[in-house]
């Protein structure tokens, strides 16, 4: 066996083991400290792109669901305006029902103001109905698209009724009218309301997929982290040895 003293090749070795025990240990400090498995491209490329792909879905997931909470917050005005205006229509009827006594006219005259009233809260309403982006694609899977509604009289067919017996059909059509209306922005709201709990569902599921890829399990890493300290004290000595 070869005796050498210029080349310390135990030295060298414990050296480069050493070194190599200091970068696990480094890694391992760094993942336990930012809570990441991944925190640069060279940790797990390909996991970073899933990673961050789904963190993009999770970002986009989380405006669709406030679109839909939005949307449901304006078909909730329009609600009122439409039971303010069906509430119009009932005092319509008793006045249809009333009629104008001795044709003193004070009975037409209220009929009208109302009449002026359902317009001035259709004309002042800002719902116009409209696409709603529920989704993170271009799909039409991803859209829900609610009906504008109109609530002017002349739409409900109360423009020019009379208070008297011949405008009561017209005025219950109007009513009717309104009905439907209602029921359609109260199935459009529940639509909206299931839509939203899906969306949060979906948030839910992408952020458990991106954090299974990127954060880092800390049980597991901190075996790591005490066997790299461990293992760097092994070979400080050992160098030291050698």
């Amino acid at each position: 066996m070869a005796l050498r003293i210029n080349t310390n090749v135990a030295a060298l070795n414990a050296h480069r083991q050493l070194l190599g025990t200091e970068v696990k240990l480094n890694s391992s400090m760094e993942k336990l400290s930012s809570g990441y498995r991944i925190n640069r491209a060279g940790d797990d490329a390909s996991g970073l792109v899933q990673a961050n792909a789904l963190r993009a879905n999770v970002r986009g997931l989380t405006v669709a669901a406030q679109n839909t909470i939005q949307g449901k917050a304006q078909l909730s005005i329009a609600e009122g305006d439409a039971n303010t205006i069906e509430n119009i229509l009932e005092r319509m009827k008793e006045l249809c029902v009333k009629g104008d006594p001795a044709d003193s006219g004070t009975t037409q005259a209220e009929m009208n103001i109302l009449i002026e009233e359902i317009d001035r809260i259709a004309g002042s309403s800002t719902y116009t109905g409209g696409d709603i982006q529920v989704g993170i694609d271009a799909t039409s899977n991803s859209v829900i698209t609610v009906a504008a509604f109109s609530l002017t009289a002349s739409d409900l067919g109360v423009g020019s009724v009379t208070a008297d017996s011949s405008g009561i059909a017209a005025v219950d059509s109007a009513i009717a009218e309104i009905g439907g209306i209602l029921g359609d922005m109260g199935a459009a709201m529940n639509r909206l309301e299931y839509t939203y709990a899906n969306l949060q569902t979906k948030i839910e599921n992408f952020s458990a997929s991106e954090s299974a890829i990127r954060d880092v399990d800390m049980a597991a890493e901190m075996v790591t982290f005490t066997k790299s300290q461990i293992m760097l004290q092994a070979g400080t000595a050992m160098l030291a040895q050698a």
